[in-house]
């Protein structure tokens, strides 16, 4: 996504200045000066000869500058971080070597070269800490104008710091990429899938609450990608390219919907991969994409999913998937997730971040893969519903750190959970997982 925040791919949509602020400082300017130069006259006519006189110094590096706006003005965040830092990064003192910077830079371009040589769907991100990447993942997200969520969003003003808390807005935001799973269509075209009994789709201007929210890449390996067919699908892949914004586990043959996503960031490199084995039969709604049709990439066999993990695995640092399976309101993980945990942990995967469910269920590991089996509703319906943000911070030797942050959607909003909320969440997730430790602040320690 064309950065709305520092800490993201090189192509950045910073505040820009007004051009009211040239104007400012010529006048400024001319003032000075003018007033400068009535000011060595009159200190020339009063100072005895012989003696120097005193030097005017102008501040050239005061004039004109006014309070610079937020890294997202189009939310209303106050912020007054300077260029290149996040409004939850304060300004360091420290100062990175210069040497690192530039052995970083060399390297993230040399990554880069090499990915676009090979054709591959790469994106370089700008990290706000050289010293690891920030990813952030939520669950399912509805940008439909005929339900709850968005029909509360414009009956409310359509005011973003009212459906989603501060804090909550802070940490999507300033992670260096934020992932969420797209579970609908953005189109006005199409028909809804026959006796199928919810069909989602979306106005493609809503694609902007994405920048809102401070969306990176959005997984479109679920049920509803497909509800108003083909053409739907394909105008949701034009509208998310449009918008800048990285999508994996669809696409308009099977070999885009196999593509991973690649993220290159501090000298490392990032791979996403997506996909879906939900609709469980032999002729599934959602259709798989093939060598001339679109659709998602399944994965109730397998097969094709490790072939995708695999050319990951080669070809990157760190492997993430983003999976959509289990059973709809259940807690408890299926026989399938089950099944497939392993396999692919053992395939090579290095994080398992799954969604579905519409509930919270368990975190674990899986041959010393971290998984989260389901991150539950985001802001998807009206329901008043526990839900989360995971927080990983990624180093060039693997994951340095897992936190589970605990929410809540309710009345058609999200927030982040604090206090008895929040320890009651955490409670309920140890209660889930006992195979991991959990402190109070929402770290997760993962058994081997």
């Amino acid at each position: 996504m064309a950065g709305k925040k520092t800490g993201k791919r090189t192509v950045t949509r910073g505040s820009k200045k007004k051009n009211g602020n040239l104007g400012v400082f010529v006048i400024s300017l001319v003032i000075v000066l003018a007033a400068g130069s009535l000011a060595m006259l009159g200190y020339a006519a009063v100072m005895p000869d012989g003696e120097p006189e005193a030097p005017i110094i102008v501040d050239f590096a005061g004039i004109g500058q006014q309070d610079s706006p937020s890294r997202d003005e189009s939310a209303g965040t106050p912020g007054d971080a300077a260029a290149g830092e996040t409004a939850s990064q304060p300004v360091s003192s420290e100062q990175v070597d210069p040497t690192v910077e530039d052995a970083i830079a060399a390297e993230n371009e040399r990554l880069l070269n090499e990915a676009v040589q090979k054709g591959e769907n790469v994106h370089l991100v700008n990290c706000a800490d050289s010293d690891r990447v920030t990813f952030a993942f939520a669950g399912d997200i509805l940008l439909d104008d005929e339900y709850a969520m968005m029909f509360h969003y414009r009956t409310r003003g359509s005011d973003i710091n009212d459906t989603f808390s501060a804090d909550l807005l802070e940490r999507m935001r300033s992670a260096d990429v934020f992932m969420l799973n797209n579970e609908f269509p953005f189109s006005s075209r199409g028909t809804p899938t026959e006796n199928k009994t919810f069909t989602f789709r979306a106005d493609p201007a809503n694609v902007d609450m994405y920048e809102l929210l401070g969306v990176d890449v959005v997984s479109l390996a679920n049920n509803h990608a497909y509800d108003y067919g083909e053409e739907a699908l394909l105008d949701t892949f034009a509208t998310l390219e449009e918008a800048g914004i990285p999508y994996v586990g669809a696409g308009r043959n099977i070999g885009e919907a196999k593509k991973p996503v690649y993220f290159i960031a501090n000298g490392i490199k990032i791979a996403v991969v997506s996909a879906t084995q939900i609709e469980r039969n032999a002729v599934p709604d959602t259709r798989e994409a093939t060598a001339t049709s679109a659709g998602v990439l399944r994965c109730m066999d397998p097969s094709a999913l490790l072939e995708v993990i695999a050319e990951a695995k080669e070809n990157s640092d760190f492997v993430i998937l983003y999976i959509h399976w289990g059973t709809e309101s259940q807690a408890e993980t299926d026989w399938l997730q089950d099944k497939q945990a392993p396999v692919y942990a053992q395939a090579g995967v290095d994080l398992i971040v799954g969604d579905h469910p519409h509930c919270l269920q368990k975190l674990d590991s899986e041959s010393g893969v971290p998984v989260v089996y389901s991150l539950g509703n985001y802001w998807f319906n009206s329901k008043t519903q526990n839900t989360c943000l995971v927080e990983v911070g990624i180093k060039k030797e693997g994951m340095e750190y897992f936190r589970f942050v605990p929410c809540i959607q309710e009345d058609c909003r999200t927030r982040q959970l604090e206090g008895s909320e929040k320890a009651e969440v955490l409670n309920y997730m140890r209660g889930l997982s006992p195979g991991v430790s959990i402190d109070d602040e929402g770290y997760v320690t993962f058994g081997s």
